[in-house]
């Protein structure tokens, strides 16, 4: 039996990764690496909590004597390291918080993986069948005009003390690769969407706006172009490269939809119109420019032609079909949105769960 750690799976995408492996790998025992901070919320595997081949341990990665120990008990085959700051906001009033877990959270797992890797090559007389999986942004690329897209060749630019972070734990990830053998894979992300998404992001938080007559704030002139991924394309292409995937490679990961932010807002507002039964245009009054981020890409675009061609994988969902699934999902989740919003989920859920 593999035994699978996944960091940061009390989050959106590691919530949908652990729960696809959960599900898909019976004969895999995964563990769930989470600090719980505001964006963690174990309501988000209700559904897989007890299953005999899933545990949870609460913990930092940023504490390196904790990940080593972790380690040393459980004997990983492998690491999908999602754990992460990740919203730039954040990341611009609190930039040193965004660097402790992003890069020195990363290198942690790193040096555990490696002293790990080393012990077991010394001891046995067979490779260890082991993987370090660091899943990244396309940030990391920078901004880009009215054409062109990422590659995985494009070199690094970084605007953001978030990008920053992320593209600093990329190298290091490559670097153990290149100085340890270590088998490490990466994968750049576009924008994701769905369902379990922390209401502090442009799709769910403008859905919880609008479902309550609030204002939905809009960057600038809302001209900034992202590529959309929907979340469980997303985990089924960690899945592919996970276990296909060439030691020492990177792969691209796009949902090929690019929307500026306002027109993806107005398509959300009709949507969320007709799904309320609002006259049309009603919510759409509910737009309001605030003043642009500092920093602010204009553009971001994947190309993940790399992906298809070498692994097979492509996008399943176009946006518009997505991002109704996305809708009917908040809609009819009323309970979680309102918990996650007010922040009961900490006291009603996280805690509880973690005392059994």
């Amino acid at each position: 039996m593999k035994k699978i750690l996944i960091t940061g799976g009390a989050g959106f995408i590691g919530s949908h990764v652990v729960r696809l492996f959960v599900n898909k790998y019976p004969d895999y025992q995964i563990v769930n690496l989470d600090k719980l901070t505001y964006a963690g919320n174990l309501a988000n595997l209700s559904d897989i909590e007890n299953k005999p081949n899933y545990s949870f341990i609460k913990g930092d990665i940023v504490d390196a004597a904790f990940v080593n120990e972790l380690f040393s008990q459980h004997k990983f085959n492998g690491v999908i390291h999602l754990a992460a700051e990740s919203h730039v906001d954040r990341s611009i009033s609190n930039p040193l918080e965004f660097v402790m877990t992003n890069v020195i959270g990363t290198v942690n797992l790193l040096n555990a993986s490696k002293a790990y890797w080393f012990q077991h090559l010394n001891n046995e007389k067979t490779p260890l069948d082991f993987r370090f999986y660091h899943v990244s942004t396309d940030e990391v690329y920078g901004t880009l005009g009215e054409t062109g897209m990422f590659t995985e060749t494009t070199a690094y630019d970084p605007h953001s003390p978030y990008s920053a972070s992320k593209a600093s734990s990329d190298h290091f990830v490559r670097a153990y690769h290149d100085t340890f053998g270590l088998d490490t894979v990466i994968s750049n992300c576009s924008n994701n969407y769905g369902s379990y998404h922390f209401p502090e992001k442009l799709i769910p938080l403008s859905i919880y706006n609008i479902k309550n007559n609030k204002p939905i704030p809009v960057y600038g002139k809302g001209e900034n172009i992202r590529d959309w991924l929907f979340v469980e394309d997303h985990a089924n292409a960690i899945d592919v490269i996970f276990h296909n995937a060439k030691a020492g490679t990177t792969y691209n990961i796009g949902g090929h939809n690019e929307w500026t932010n306002i027109d993806l807002i107005r398509l959300l507002c009709k949507i969320m119109d007709e799904k309320l039964q609002r006259p049309e245009g009603e919510s759409a009054k509910l737009i309001t420019f605030v003043k642009d981020r500092a920093g602010h890409d204009l553009r971001y675009a994947i190309d993940s032609s790399k992906l298809k061609n070498e692994l097979g994988w492509t996008p399943s969902l176009q946006f518009e079909e997505g991002l109704e699934k996305t809708v009917d999902w908040f809609l009819s989740h009323q309970e979680w949105l309102n918990n996650v919003t007010s922040g009961d989920y900490k006291k009603y859920y996280n805690e509880q769960y973690v005392k059994r």
